[in-house]
């Protein structure tokens, strides 16, 4: 069993056919996904996709690079809509200084927002983390003192400091296509070290699809070929990887019912 813990299902290019995109990933063993909210004020389109999955689950929250667009959302609006039954997570939030799409400030402001809403509901945490290692560490540090809630670093690409750092204040690490790229040495150094049950596959579909498809739309069904590329890091069997994944999809995603 393998659980792609981050898509986008509302994105156009899966939209267009998204009964083909849902069918292809149950062919490839794929019993669920969690599509991923970037935008607070498109919550409708994430819920109702849901809702008419059994599935699917959601999140609720602002991207980084919407940050600026949603300053007018505050944690008591994330909490009200994370009570819906089908949606099992808060975010993605985080710090996006690659792009630097939103003002630093309002992406700061973003996040503890929604650090605040996973606080009090208890539901985890999506972080978009992108050159911003130093920050985002700071951050996770000084708000977990002032009280823990879960969170996983969705898409890492950060450095090992980061990733330590997280699994010590009780985060999980989720791993895309990116860990089967040439150049991602750093990437599967750190998938060497995260502990068994601390670590996720996703897809971050349409994007960065995993090889042999990369370039092309990416989608949930080849959440595999990164739960191999894991395995094969891991020097597990891919059998031991979907156990583990799905273990610990359903610790830290809590809501959700298998």
């Amino acid at each position: 069993m393998l659980i792609d813990s981050h898509c986008h299902l509302d994105f156009p290019e899966l939209a267009a056919d998204r009964a083909g995109v849902l069918a292809r990933a149950k062919a490839a063993g794929i019993d669920g996904m969690v599509t991923i909210s970037t935008r607070v004020k498109r919550f409708d389109e994430i819920r109702a996709i849901a809702e008419e999955n059994a599935e699917v689950w959601c999140s609720v929250g602002t991207h980084p690079h919407h940050a600026d667009e949603e300053l007018d959302i505050f944690t008591e609006d994330l909490v009200r809509l994370s009570e819906h039954p089908k949606c099992v997570a808060i975010g993605e939030a985080g710090l996006d200084y690659f792009y630097d799409n939103a003002p630093k400030e309002a992406q700061e402001t973003g996040l503890r927002r929604h650090i605040a809403a996973s606080r009090l509901t208890g539901l985890p945490l999506v972080i978009h983390s992108r050159s911003a290692d130093v920050h985002m560490g700071a951050v996770l540090a000084e708000e977990m003192g002032q009280g823990t809630f879960p969170f996983v670093l969705h898409c890492f690409t950060g450095g090992a400091d980061l990733a330590r750092q997280a699994l010590d204040l009780g985060g999980y690490i989720s791993f895309s296509g990116i860990i089967t790229f040439k150049n991602a040495e750093e990437i599967r150094e750190v998938a060497k070290f995260v502990p068994a049950d601390r670590y996720l596959v996703e897809t971050d579909a349409p994007y960065l699809a995993p090889v042999p498809h990369r370039g092309g739309t990416n989608e949930p069904s080849f959440v595999a070929h990164t739960a191999a590329k894991v395995a094969e890091v891991r020097g597990v069997g891919l059998d031991q990887v979907g156990t583990e994944t799905t273990d610990n999809f359903f610790r830290l995603f809590s809501k959700a019912k298998a």
